[in-house]
């Protein structure tokens, strides 16, 4: 089983989850052209992808969905709620899930679960093959009971480490905006996320991403610190995703 990132920000998202004969993409926000050419720097085309799960409507993690599905008769899922308020929703198939329950795609068995967000029906998704399970988590405003369940004893983990408090605080965004972002709906925190991470069974973790880093209230140094101090330990496995590089390749041994 392995795991990927074509870029990960305020600018765009997408991942790709890949277990046997099976490769799934979560989120596209990136226009058809630039998704194409980061799927080609990881080896991937996009008649390869067997699904397309969206997390939410929002445009970094939605934009480019619908026309990479079309141009590649990729199906896609999602929630209903998402799906009611998504523009571009002519797509050659959709599969409307329940964020409470399981479903299989090919050989990965994945198991969405709702985050409180800002959008109309957000989830994020546990993908297993059996053996290993990799979970993404992101554009959450704060952590619940049930993400601390759902994510506890996982392999692998893409978690949002979005801002730095002081930094937002201080920052150059407008006041409704930080309200926003710092809100219960908003995005996680470097704090937020290492409570997580302090709260959930980490030992059978062999790779943490950080990602949704915002380029304007956080440094990668700051949330690579908050994760260590979380987890008392800094390993070479625990790693900032970028806006542009996301991140290549990890295996689960």
């Amino acid at each position: 089983m392995r795991f990927a990132s074509l870029g990960s920000g305020s600018k765009g998202n997408s991942a790709l989850v890949q277990a046997g004969q099976t490769l799934v993409m979560i989120d596209c926000g990136f226009q058809i052209h630039e998704a194409e050419a980061r799927l080609a720097r990881l080896g991937v085309k996009g008649d390869d992808l067997d699904a397309i799960l969206v997390t939410h409507e929002h445009g970094d993690h939605i934009n480019g969905v619908a026309k990479l599905a079309r141009r590649h008769h990729v199906p896609v899922w999602m929630t209903p709620g998402t799906f009611a308020a998504w523009k571009d929703s002519v797509v050659p198939r959709i599969h409307n899930l329940s964020p409470h329950d399981a479903f299989s795609i090919g050989d990965l068995e994945v198991q969405p679960f709702p985050v409180p967000h800002d959008a109309r029906e957000p989830c994020h998704y546990v993908f297993s093959d059996g053996t290993h399970r990799v979970a993404t988590v992101s554009d959450a405003g704060h952590v619940t009971p049930h993400m601390r369940e759902t994510l506890s004893g996982c392999d692998a983990l893409m978690l949002e480490f979005n801002h730095d408090e002081t930094m937002l605080r201080e920052g150059p965004y407008h006041r409704q905006l930080k309200e926003r972002v710092g809100s219960d709906l908003g995005h996680l925190s470097n704090v937020q996320a290492a409570g997580l991470l302090a709260a959930v069974d980490c030992s059978r973790l062999q790779h943490l991403l950080l990602t949704h880093l915002s380029e304007v209230n956080n440094t990668p140094q700051l949330a690579r610190a908050a994760a260590c101090e979380a987890l008392d330990r800094d390993e070479p496995w625990m790693v900032c995703a970028h806006q542009t590089e996301g991140f290549s390749w990890r295996e689960l041994a």
